[in-house]
């Protein structure tokens, strides 16, 4: 066995796998930072583990072999993952941006296995300034918190004290 086998992962890619690791890192960096689901590790994991599924799908062959019914279910699959992340306190449901954060990151994933990985870089860095930016808009325009979001506040901040 030499060195180059030990590192050959064909017909999987050393770079798309850096992407996905990548991409995954820099949304899940934003969430983590700030405290929320869905951090470092699990969102590297989320695109990479899509990436894989749908790289192996490409490599079969066959009369019956339909690569969109993978994506259909990796779809299907994320949406549970994004299920465990969502809650209900106090009449409003939270999670709903980390569910849908979960959700974006199997999509950079399909859009890796599709080898386009500088479009997967992109999207990542657009998604962690939707992100980040929301929150920067929602500071300086108090008009953008009103409604759900000024009660989720409230009762985060009532639910806090509580525990002390």
């Amino acid at each position: 066995m030499t060195l180059s086998s030990l590192f050959d992962i064909a017909p999987y890619s050393w770079s798309a796998i850096g992407s996905a690791a990548f991409c995954g890192a820099i949304i899940g960096m934003e969430r983590q930072l700030r405290g929320k689901p869905v951090g470092i590790r699990t969102s590297a994991l989320i695109v990479l583990g899509t990436y894989l599924f749908l790289a192996t799908a490409f490599m079969l062959h066959g009369d019956v072999i339909d690569h969109s019914r993978v994506v259909g279910q990796i779809i299907t699959g994320i949406g549970f993952l994004g299920a465990g992340v969502m809650l209900a306190k106090d009449g409003a449901v939270v999670g709903v941006t980390s569910a849908a954060t979960i959700w974006v990151l199997a999509s950079i994933g399909v859009v890796i296995a599709t080898d386009n990985l500088l479009a997967a870089i992109k999207l990542s860095v657009l998604v962690v300034g939707i992100l980040y930016g929301v929150d920067v808009l929602e500071a300086k325009f108090k008009s953008l918190g009103r409604g759900v979001h000024a009660r989720v506040k409230r009762y985060s901040k009532l639910y806090y004290r509580k525990e002390k």
